[in-house]
């Protein structure tokens, strides 16, 4: 315990020195009280009164047990002994430089990329252990067949901000398939009001490719998201910290897809930076049937010539 508590403490002083997915619905801080239900995630960087870097991104959630039959669940690592929930969600990702309002390249800044893609994916609790294991398997299209120009200029009309003029030079279209295993672990839980859990994840794929290790703390009214779904109360207001250091491989949003090489401009491997941190924090309003969240991101350069970013979110689910 006092390892972890250092390494704990050492993210939370360096992480302006040291990213993590920028749409994760499978961490702990998130769980829902129930095997059905439907959740809104909407991220922006206006947020944090930024427009550049990770500018937007959405998804939509459905978790039932009907989904036990998804022919992609033969895929995915099933521990035995574990409660389990079977999900589908569709998930979007837009980037931009800093000036989006220029047509021409803008040579040391990031691509213009956006992505969309159908996410399977599996949460399997361990109540006696008190961890629990995902497995998710991304299917989808990166470059302009995600509409991502489309959408951040119908968005920048609606409200009368700048027009975004450098869509042409995005990502071209490629194939996004991707395949991420992640584990938590719960380390230590003080009654109903402090949790603290490590958590990794490994991503393969066309998309993103890179290992995580976060830890995640939670205080408020809480309730363990490693009880079974039969003993979870009805409410719970807490706040969450998540810092995370992620080792990176590869990153189609900045390199351009693994198989269609036209891209008219990407950020070569060498200017990739290997070693990243990103630090989440939010607050989460639940009752037994509803659920709210407010979150804020910030995340280190992940190029030499990038620069940090920070964008918030919200999300609204219910039980069905």
């Amino acid at each position: 315990m006092r390892n972890f508590m250092i390494v704990f403490l050492s993210v939370l002083l360096y992480s302006n020195y040291l990213p993590a997915q920028k749409i994760d619905n499978l961490t702990s801080v998130r769980e829902m009280n129930s095997d059905r239900y439907f959740r809104l995630h909407y991220d922006n960087d206006y947020f944090a009164t930024t427009d550049e870097n990770y500018t937007q991104g959405y998804s939509f959630e459905l978790v039932t047990p009907t989904f036990k039959k998804n022919p992609a669940n033969f895929l995915f690592l099933k521990p035995k002994n574990s409660e389990t929930r079977y999900g589908l969600a569709i998930e979007h990702i837009g980037f931009t430089p800093d000036r989006y309002d220029l047509p021409e390249i803008q040579e040391g800044d990031r691509p213009f990329a956006a992505a969309i893609y159908l996410k399977s994916f599996i949460i399997k609790t361990d109540t006696i252990h008190k961890s629990r294991f995902t497995s998710s398997l991304n299917i989808g299209m990166i470059g302009p067949a995600a509409f991502g120009g489309e959408m951040q200029i119908g968005i920048h009309e609606a409200t009368g901000n700048k027009t975004p003029r450098g869509w042409g030079n995005q990502i071209k279209n490629d194939l996004v398939l991707n395949y991420e295993v992640g584990y938590e672990k719960q380390l230590l839980r003080y009654k109903n009001i402090f949790s603290l859990q490590a958590q990794g994840n490994l991503k393969v794929g066309t998309l993103f490719t890179n290992a995580s290790f976060s830890l995640n703390t939670s205080v408020g009214i809480i309730n363990s998201p490693f009880n079974s779904i039969k003993n979870k109360k009805g409410f719970e207001l807490y706040v969450y910290t998540q810092p995370v250091i992620s080792a990176i491989g590869y990153d189609a949003t900045l390199q351009g897809g693994l198989f269609n090489r036209s891209s008219p401009y990407i950020i070569g491997s060498g200017d990739v930076e290997r070693v990243t941190t990103q630090f989440n924090y939010g607050i989460v309003l639940k009752t037994r049937t509803l659920y709210f969240e407010y979150t804020r991101s910030m995340i280190t350069r992940e190029f030499t010539t990038g620069s940090s970013a920070s964008w918030g979110g919200i999300r609204i689910g219910f039980t069905i």
